[in-house]
């Protein structure tokens, strides 16, 4: 059996494969990691990481202790922290972030809920790009961001959608799509699409931006902006076109650029996210203010 710190060494060294790495997080030295591994390996009978001189990787064994291993570790986490939560009640500061002036007004007023439900909790709110969504979360940086749903991200929870609102097209107003009352996906077949930033994951991205419209024809990759106020710009400048919900044309007016709606997209959906291993009592306090907040004003 692993003893917790085997069990931490182990998992820690396998996310991060780098020995200094792991010491730092842990705050042990290299040394110790060296030897704790060397003790499981010995234990196990056969190498649980292949090193060399540039790189450790883990062994097949390896691999396969450790996508047994940590779904479990991760439970005891969690469950220890939800008890830890029920017998001092919800406390302590939650790290609510938001992208969009939109989220922010709505993440406002869940805190406030909060706030009088669980008066021993604070609640600190920030902006986060998109960009810096999934790192946020990652990092530990963000407890739970409001941000557009589904985020398909490995070990990141989409809460219940909370708000719905209609796609619209960004475009400069020298552009011909400006004139017209509405476009359709199809259309977007003849503009230059900028882009999200290389850190969202892949499939919402193309979610996003689509490469190709509903009929199949290619859609022209523009360039791609850090933070939403680059990309208005961006837009402005004629570099591209961006879709992006209604909202914008409230809180984002522009004089060199004009919102146009779509006739046939989909609506986008905004929800909370959150790390599937840092559900805390917290977290899930605040995931259900929101919900309920939205639907007081329904």
């Amino acid at each position: 059996m692993f003893d917790r710190h085997e069990l931490e060494a182990f998992l820690t060294l396998a996310e991060e494969l780098h020995f200094g790495r792991t010491a730092e997080r842990l705050h042990v030295s290299t040394s110790r990691i060296s030897q704790t591994i060397a003790k499981l390996e010995r234990r196990v009978g056969v190498p649980l990481f292949d090193r060399t001189s540039r790189r450790v990787e883990l062994s097949a064994v390896g691999r396969q202790l450790y996508e047994e291993v940590r779904p479990a570790w991760t439970r005891i986490g969690v469950a220890f922290e939800r008890a830890v939560d029920a017998g001092r009640g919800i406390t302590g500061t939650l790290e609510a972030a938001f992208t969009g002036a939109a989220a922010g007004q709505l993440l406002v007023g869940a805190g406030e809920l909060m706030r009088d439900r669980w008066p021993g909790c604070a609640v600190r709110l920030r902006e986060a790009q998109l960009g810096q969504v999934v790192p946020w979360l990652r990092d530990g940086e963000a407890d739970l961001v409001l941000t557009h749903v589904p985020m398909p991200e490995p070990g990141i929870i989409s809460g219940p959608v909370l708000v719905r609102e209609a796609r619209m097209l960004a475009v400069p107003p020298g552009h011909p799509f400006a004139r017209r009352s509405s476009v359709s996906l199809d259309d977007l077949a003849g503009v230059t699409m900028l882009q999200l930033p290389d850190t969202l994951p892949e499939a919402f991205r193309a979610a996003y931006t689509p490469p190709r419209t509903p009929s199949g024809r290619p859609v022209a990759a523009g360039p791609a902006g850090a933070t939403f106020q680059e990309i208005l710009t961006l837009v402005g400048a004629g570099q591209g076109v961006f879709p992006m919900g209604a909202q914008a044309r409230r809180y984002y007016a522009r004089p060199d650029v004009v919102y146009v709606p779509f006739e046939d997209a989909p609506p986008l959906e905004w929800g909370l996210l959150w790390r599937a291993d840092a559900a805390t009592a917290r977290v899930r306090a605040f995931a259900q203010a929101a919900y309920d907040l939205v639907h007081e004003h329904r």
